[in-house]
C-alpha cells in the first residue's frame, strides 16, 4: 500500500516541473578518431550526415552555430571579390611582351591558344597577363620559369647559330624605304624651317625698332573687336568641320551629309560641291600649300579634291571610321586619325600609306603638326596627348593631365607652345621646353571641340565649344580676350585666316558665320608704323 500511495504523488508533482521551461541541451557530436599515419579514415553514416548538414562555425565559448544561407552567399562573394582582386594586383606586377608575335609564341609555350575568335592584339595581351597571373597564385612558377627559359634557349641558339628569323621582341616594325625617305626629306625641310624661325625671333630680339608687347598688343586690339559679319547656311544637315585656303580666299566646310563645300571668301558664295564619300564626314582641310582639299569620313577613307571639285585620291586603309586629318607644313604628307586607336601618315602625291602608328590605348581623335614639320601631336579618348618626332619614329612626350578626352591639338608658331583640349571643359597649355602644363584655361561650360593658335605669330588662341560659344584668349597670359555668341547649336569646329583678321565656325545649326575685325586697313597700317 505504502508503495502505491507514492505513485500518485510523483505524478501530481511532475507539472510543477513542467512548468519551467527548460531548453533542450544539444547533445555533443561524437567525432571520430583522428586517423594515424597511413591509416584510412573509416567513413560512418554519423559522418556523412554531419557533413551534409548546413555549414556551422565555432562562437568565442567553443559552441557551435549554424551559418545561414544568406551569410554564406555573401562571405562566398567576399572572397571571390578578394581572389579577384588580389588576382589583378599580381596581373599588373607580372612583365608581358607587348610585341604580338612574342605574345603569341608565350602563350603557345604555355598550352594555350594563341588567339580566339575575334581577339585583338590588346586583348590577347591582357589574355595572356591573367593566365601568367593564375599560375602564379596557384603556385604554379616552375611553369612560367619553364617557359622564360624555353624562350631564352631558342634566343640563344638563334644567336649561335647565326638566325636572323629570330623573335626578339621589337618595339618597333620595320619600315618601308618610301618612310626612309619621307624621313629624311622631313628631316631636310624641318632643319630649314627651325633655322628660319629662331633666326626671325633672334632678329626681332636684337632689333631696336621691334616692340613684341606693341605688337602683341595691336593683334589683341585686332582680336577684340571681332564682330559678326556673315551668317550663311552651309548645309542641310549639321556641319562638322571648316578650313581656310592658305591664302584666306578660300573656305572649305564639311556636313554630316556626306558632302564637303568650297566658298569664296569674303562673300561666302557657293562655288564647288565635293561629293564622293559614303558616310558623314568628320573634317576638312586645305592644303597649306596648294589648292587642294581633303576630307575625312567615317567610311573609313580619307580622299583629296582639288578646287574644281574634282576627286583625285582616296586613301584607304584605317579599320574604322575617321575622326580628324591634318596636311604636314610641306603639303607632301597627310595625317588621319580614326577609330581604330592608329593615326596614320600618307603621301599625298602618291596615296601610299607610309607609316601606321599606334601608341593610344584607345580611339585616336586630334592631330596637329608642328610649324616646322618635325613633330606631331596626336590625341586620344584615353585623356592622354602624344608628341612623335617624324624624323625618328619615336615618341618623345606623352602628356598626361585631362581627366577626360581630349579632342583637339594645336602648336603655336613659336614652336614651344602646345594647346589642347577635350571633354573635361578644359584648355591646357603645354611648353614643350619644360615638357609640362604650365596653364590651365577653364574655358567653357561644355566640351571644347576645336582649338586654334592664331597662325602668324601664336598671338592668341581660339577655342569652340559645345555651349554655343567661341573664345579667344590672349596668349601673354591666357586671360579671356572675346567671346564670340551668335551659334544655337553646338560649335563643332573653327579656323582663322592667315592674317588672322577673320575667323570661320561651323556648327551643328547648319550655318557657318565669319567674324572679322571691323578696324580698316588704313587703322591697321597706322598700328604697325
Amino acid at each position: 500500500m505504502t508503495m502505491e500511495e507514492d505513485k500518485p504523488s510523483t505524478t501530481v508533482a511532475e507539472p510543477s516541473v513542467a512548468a519551467v521551461p527548460i531548453a533542450p541541451v544539444r547533445p555533443p557530436v561524437p567525432r571520430p578518431p583522428a586517423p594515424q599515419n597511413g591509416e584510412a579514415r573509416a567513413s560512418t553514416s554519423d559522418s556523412d550526415s554531419d557533413s551534409a548538414g548546413p555549414p556551422r562555425a565555432t562562437g568565442v565559448s567553443g559552441a557551435e552555430y549554424e551559418i545561414s544561407e544568406e551569410s554564406r552567399v555573401v562571405r562566398e562573394r567576399q572572397e571571390k571579390a578578394i581572389q579577384e582582386l588580389l588576382m589583378k594586383r599580381r596581373a599588373s606586377a607580372l612583365a608581358v611582351p607587348t610585341n604580338d608575335m612574342a605574345v603569341r609564341a608565350r602563350l603557345r609555350r604555355l598550352g594555350e591558344p594563341i588567339t580566339l575568335f575575334g581577339e585583338r592584339e590588346m586583348e590577347r595581351r591582357d589574355r595572356l597577363r591573367m593566365i601568367m597571373a593564375r599560375l602564379d597564385s596557384q603556385g604554379e612558377l616552375e611553369k612560367l620559369l619553364k617557359v622564360h627559359e624555353e624562350e631564352e634557349a631558342a634566343a640563344s641558339a638563334a644567336l649561335e647559330d647565326g638566325d636572323d628569323q629570330m623573335v626578339q621582341y621589337p618595339f618597333y616594325t620595320e619600315g618601308s624605304k618610301a618612310l626612309l625617305n619621307a624621313r629624311i626629306d622631313i628631316a631636310k625641310y624641318s632643319i630649314k624651317k627651325a633655322a628660319s624661325r629662331l633666326e626671325r625671333a633672334r632678329r626681332k630680339k636684337d632689333d631696336p625698332d621691334e616692340d613684341m608687347d606693341a605688337e602683341l598688343d595691336w593683334a589683341l586690339r585686332q582680336a577684340s573687336s571681332l564682330e559678326l559679319d556673315c551668317s550663311e547656311i552651309g548645309d542641310d544637315r549639321p556641319l562638322s568641320g571648316c578650313s581656310f585656303s592658305h591664302d584666306g580666299k578660300l573656305l572649305a566646310t564639311c556636313a554630316i551629309s556626306g558632302v564637303a563645300k568650297l566658298w569664296s571668301m569674303p562673300e561666302a558664295k557657293k562655288f564647288a560641291t565635293l561629293k564622293g564619300h559614303t558616310e558623314r564626314l568628320t573634317d576638312v582641310q586645305f592644303s597649306p600649300v596648294h589648292n587642294l582639299v581633303a576630307t575625312a569620313s567615317a567610311d573609313r577613307t580619307a580622299k583629296l579634291w582639288n578646287t574644281e571639285g574634282s576627286q583625285l585620291v582616296t586613301f584607304k586603309g584605317h579599320l574604322d571610321r575617321l575622326a580628324r586629318i591634318a596636311f604636314h607644313p610641306s603639303g607632301k604628307y597627310l595625317g588621319t586619325t580614326s577609330f581604330d586607336k592608329t593615326w596614320r601618315l600618307w603621301d599625298v602625291e602618291t596615296s601610299e600609306e607610309l607609316l601606321l602608328q599606334e601608341g593610344h590605348s584607345r580611339s585616336v581623335y586630334g592631330i596637329a603638326f608642328h610649324p616646322d614639320g618635325s613633330l606631331v601631336a596626336s590625341s586620344g579618348l584615353d585623356a592622354l596627348a602624344r608628341v612623335w618626332d617624324l624624323r625618328t619614329g619615336r615618341s618623345i612626350l606623352a602628356l598626361e593631365g585631362h581627366v577626360k578626352k581630349v579632342l583637339a591639338l594645336s602648336f603655336s608658331a613659336n614652336g614651344y607652345y602646345l594647346a589642347s583640349g577635350g571633354e573635361d571643359n578644359t584648355c591646357r597649355i603645354w611648353d614643350l621646353r619644360k615638357k609640362k602644363s604650365i596653364y590651365i584655361i577653364p574655358a567653357h561650360s561644355n566640351l571644347i571641340s576645336q582649338v586654334k593658335f592664331e597662325p602668324q605669330e601664336g598671338y592668341f588662341l581660339v577655342t569652340a565649344s559645345y555651349d554655343l560659344t567661341t573664345k579667344i584668349w590672349s596668349a601673354r597670359d591666357f586671360k579671356p580676350v572675346r567671346t564670340l555668341s551668335g551659334h544655337e547649336a553646338k560649335v563643332t569646329s573653327l579656323d582663322i585666316a592667315g592674317d588672322g583678321h577673320q575667323i570661320a565656325t561651323v556648327s551643328h545649326d547648319r550655318t557657318i558665320k565669319l567674324w572679322s575685325s571691323s578696324t580698316n586697313e588704313k587703322d591697321q597700317a597706322m598700328d604697325v608704323d
